[in-house]
């Protein structure tokens, strides 16, 4: 009776040890997924953050286009085309900007944006269709003498240049994000609590995105 009363207190007690590892266990991966859910909420808020300090320029930039446009159509009256571009350009950023500030680092957004931007161009680099209608104002004395056009151009070339910054911080914080969620343990955790990949803020060439052409003549 001795020996079978020491048996089940053993198996008893073998069971125990095995609730306890278990137990042990389930809170260590409690534990990590807690953690690790609460850090890549900081960096999601951090990128988000930095994305809405570019958002601020953006909408500064497209609220001066306007003013541009009504600047030098005066001068350039038959350069029809080329005004036209540029609002065209210009709403579709607007449009582009505003799908992005609803859910910041979404990729088909980021790229939407990135493509619309580089349509648009910039005054400084002399890209997309900005650059164009800088390029064309040179033929005009008095329009690159005009006081307005002047102080447009400098609070673009300004903007431009704050958008630059704020996007180069926007990327650094993706990045910390990224790398976060795809190292361990955040990898087993990161598809579970919804956070998936967010997208860099990039600005390609129109040249850049064009097909190459290949010849053999």
């Amino acid at each position: 009776m001795s020996l079978l009363l020491a048996q089940e207190a053993g198996g008893l007690g073998g069971t125990a040890i095995i609730l306890i590892v278990i137990g042990v266990i389930v809170a260590i991966l409690v534990f990590l997924a807690i953690g690790t859910y609460n850090k890549l909420v900081q960096l999601r808020n951090r990128y988000k953050n930095a994305y809405s300090q570019i958002d601020v320029q953006l909408k500064r930039r497209y609220d001066l286009i306007p003013n541009l446009v009504e600047t030098v159509k005066g001068y350039m009256s038959h350069e029809r085309e080329t005004l036209e571009a540029v609002i065209q350009a210009r709403n579709a950023a607007v449009s582009a900007s505003n799908q992005v500030a609803a859910n910041p680092g979404d990729p088909d957004s980021m790229k939407r944006l990135g493509a619309a931007e580089a349509d648009l161009g910039s005054v400084s680099a002399s890209t997309g269709v900005l650059g164009r209608l800088f390029a064309l104002s040179e033929a005009y004395p008095d329009l690159k003498a005009n006081t307005n056009m002047l102080s447009l151009q400098e609070e673009l070339t300004s903007t431009e240049n704050k958008v630059a910054f704020s996007r180069q911080a926007y990327n650094d914080a993706v990045m910390s994000y990224n790398t976060a969620r795809e190292v361990f343990p955040a990898v087993i955790f990161a598809g579970m609590f919804g956070f998936g990949p967010a997208q860099f803020f990039e600005i390609e060439s129109p040249k850049e995105r064009e097909a190459p052409r290949v010849s053999f003549s």
